[in-house]
């Protein structure tokens, strides 16, 4: 254990400052300041506000993950960063404070994908990834399916939304609803009341012409919305609980569907599902009995893992001290719109930084 790489993970993609501590596949710690409080007003993310929070979280959420592993910034082997895809401002702030505390720590920056970062967080819940795996990806930003033959350096985009990402759709229906912000949780709240089979809403891109990996969702959230303006103008109650189950069925039966497709199609036998919706209660019961039912092993993180933080980003930063990839360059960037094919933004010159003396700058 003693061997394992101590890393440190700072997550700024979005409204959430994370920041996560990992030795090895181990989590010590893992601190979030969220903003969304600040942003429900506005019914979602307001880049400039997310970015001032994440300035004013920074330094404290550090401390309090540093406290809570039992750990010094000098014991640390390296610190990892989000550099995209996300908010520029925001993910400017969080490369920042990486390179600031890097350079004074002397040790070795790492900026990695978010998106990767997902995937890879699940080592912290189930051990190392089986290579290869399937990862379908779904959040407020994202809906992926991902092909990972190696974490550090090779993921593969299967199929993406061709619009609305499936958390946006939850947040608009629930903006619709008037059950606030955000939508997933709310909206997963109410449909355990509900009926499923209430409303025969669409299924974007699931016609036998159709993309077999993309999704598209924003059909599905015209659909919805103009069932409920319709009631509301013959001056019927809208049966919010039905609604919400009706809805919430039609966007997991196409996730779950369409990542096992995925899974039988390129003969990979492991579905991993992480980001923020996956953790909603129906998309993980209707996984594990489709992947059950096709003899595919689903693995899940538990809630709080799924959501965006600084764990995941120490899980991939780990794995790139383990694996010897070359760390990233002082003049890393924030990159709004990174691929996933750049599961980590190596360097050519990090070392020759640390042998300027910087070792020695912070205490």
């Amino acid at each position: 254990m003693a061997d394992e790489p101590l890393v440190l993970g700072i997550e700024t993609s979005c409204d959430e400052t994370g920041v996560g501590i990992v030795r090895g596949t181990t989590l010590l710690a893992d601190a979030v300041a969220s903003s969304v409080d600040e942003h429900a007003r506005f019914g979602g993310v307001v880049p400039e506000v997310a970015s001032r929070a994440h300035l004013e979280a920074m330094v404290p959420t550090i401390d309090r993950a540093l406290k809570e592993a039992g750990v010094t910034a000098k014991d640390l082997d390296g610190i990892a960063v989000t550099a995209g895809p996300g908010l520029a401002g925001a993910l400017l702030v969080g490369v920042s404070a990486a390179k600031a505390y890097a350079y004074a720590l002397g040790k070795p920056l790492y900026g990695v994908n978010h998106l990767a970062s997902h995937i890879c967080v699940d080592q912290l819940e189930h051990g190392p990834l089986p290579e290869p795996t399937m990862a379908l990806l779904v959040s407020g930003g994202h809906s992926s399916l991902l092909l990972s033959e190696d974490i550090t350096s090779d993921v593969r985009p299967m199929g993406a939304t061709i619009d609305d990402a499936a958390g946006e759709a939850f947040d608009k229906i629930a903006r619709v609803l008037n059950l606030g912000f955000p939508g997933g949780p709310v909206i997963d709240r109410y449909a355990r009341e509900g009926d499923p089979a209430a409303i025969p809403f669409p299924r974007g891109l699931t016609g036998p012409r159709d993309p077999a990996y993309d999704f598209s969702f924003s059909g599905l959230k015209t659909a919805v919305a103009r069932w409920i303006e319709a009631r509301r103008a013959a001056g019927e109650e809208v049966p919010v609980r039905d609604v919400a189950a009706s809805f919430q069925e039609a966007v997991v039966d196409v996730l779950t569907r369409k990542a096992v497709r995925a899974c039988k199609d390129q003969g990979v036998d492991h579905l991993m599902i992480g980001g923020g919706v996956a953790a909603n209660s129906r998309l993980r019961v209707l996984a594990q009995e489709r992947c059950e039912a096709a003899g595919i092993r689903l693995r899940v993180p538990r809630p709080k893992l799924c959501t965006d933080n600084g764990a995941m980003v120490a899980a991939l930063g780990a794995e790139m001290v383990s694996r010897n990839r070359a760390a990233s360059d002082w003049d890393l960037s924030a990159d709004s719109s990174l691929p996933v094919t750049d599961p980590h933004v190596p360097g050519r010159s990090h070392a020759h930084a640390h042998e300027a003396g910087t070792e020695n700058l912070y205490s």
